[in-house]
């Protein structure tokens, strides 16, 4: 799985028995960073976005499900007390051992009417409008790459989710990874949780047109994963798109083209596993260029206590946002109940933060209850869009 891992005391892989459709149990490695979040600029709002008549249906069946379960995989039942807004952090970072990228020539058809239906959450939040705008997008012999439009616009602002820029409350964005690989927990994440709630999706999911079409007709803003090389890559990395440190700035742009050619409708780009690439400023500043340049966001999830990604990202104007906890390595209630409250703490001394968790049964049944209480706590869950920093040039 992509190497985006809660920080806990514990190095314990979460238990799969809950679901048969878990992603396998993952490979953690732990590291210490202490980069925080600095303080929230006036969030960009997008402009208000018509309401499409139907949201999508899903065109082919389910994924297969995730492996069984492998012995002695079993969280911790004790936690850690809630994290202080002021702790360091921990991060711990597993690697992607997913399948291999799909031939171009599979790529998925976009959900057609008359077939077999996913059934979309009971109160549908306003859907998102049918991606992608003509304006925003470039023909290239890979598909579709997201680009800047000729008046200005930029694909960020304009597949947005929208949010009140009005809004004084602390704000915490919530991010979901590594969806589309596992049909039943995709659709358990598209349904259950409010679309404030960003969702960003594997790019070698088989499905991934259509998971994303489903996921903003239901109100979600979207990401796309951006697999970059781990420290110890090539251990566990089975992806062929990742990028490396070994490769040219050339070879990398394509991988990276390759990617974001896979879809359309997301906002920006998360990077998967990376505590390596995301260390290495002369091989994440061309990446980052090219993200600016096609008008995306960068989130950087800190895989790595180095990272300097954030920092560059700022330097060439790129909008971008940090992960502030990880929520979910130790998959239990108590456990990621503790870090929602941590990342409450961290929302009211900053103005904002980020989390990043996975679509395990758990966390999603969690965050769907913490999210119904967070307007009594008096704090807004925001899309990813609404939190991130953008230098004025």
């Amino acid at each position: 799985e992509p190497e985006a891992r809660v920080p806990d005391a514990s190095n314990t892989t979460p238990s799969t028995a809950t679901s048969p459709h878990r992603p396998e149990p993952q490979k953690i490695v732990k590291s210490e960073h202490t980069d925080q979040p600095v303080g929230a600029r006036a969030p960009v709002s997008p402009p208000p976005i018509p309401v499409p008549t139907a949201a999508p249906e899903a065109a082919s069946p389910p994924l297969p499900s995730a492996k069984d379960e492998q012995p002695g995989n079993k969280p911790k039942t004790t936690e850690p007390a809630a994290a202080s807004p002021t702790e360091t952090p921990t991060e711990i970072a597993t690697e992607y051992v997913g399948p291999p990228a799909p031939a171009l020539a599979s790529l998925p058809a976009p959900p057609t009417a008359g077939s077999a239906k996913i059934t979309l959450p009971a109160a549908t939040p306003v859907p998102l409008p049918a991606a992608p705008d003509p304006a925003l997008v470039e023909e290239t012999r890979l598909g579709l790459l997201p680009r800047k439009s000729p008046d200005g616009r930029k694909p960020w602002q304009a597949y947005a989710r929208p949010f009140d820029a009005t809004n004084k409350l602390p704000r915490i964005a919530i991010i979901i990874n590594n969806l589309g690989l596992s049909g039943a927990a995709t659709e358990a994440a598209i349904q259950r949780l409010p679309g404030s709630v960003t969702l960003a999706f594997a790019p070698y999911s088989k499905r991934l047109g259509q998971w994303i079409a489903l996921a903003r007709a239901a109100g979600h803003e979207v990401l796309l994963d951006l697999p970059m090389e781990p420290i110890r890559y090539p251990t566990r990395v089975r992806g062929t798109h990742t990028l490396l440190t070994s490769l040219t700035a050339d070879q990398n742009m394509s991988r990276l083209h390759w990617t974001l050619s896979r879809v359309t409708g997301y906002v920006g780009v998360i990077n998967q596993m990376g505590s390596r690439f995301t260390t290495s400023e002369i091989h994440v500043l061309p990446i980052l260029m090219e993200l600016e340049q096609r008008g995306l966001l960068f989130v950087d999830s800190r895989s790595a206590l180095g990272s300097v990604a954030a920092r560059v990202a700022t330097d060439v104007g790129l909008p971008r946002a940090v992960n502030s906890r990880f929520i979910d390595s130790n998959a239990s209630r108590d456990a990621i109940d503790a870090r929602l409250s941590s990342l409450e703490k961290i929302a009211r001394n900053k103005g904002f933060a980020v989390g990043i968790g996975a679509p395990f049964p758990v966390t999603i049944d969690r965050l769907a209850r913490w999210a119904r209480r967070l307007d009594d706590k008096k704090l807004a869950l925001a899309p990813i869009s609404a939190v991130v920093e953008v230098r004025r040039k």
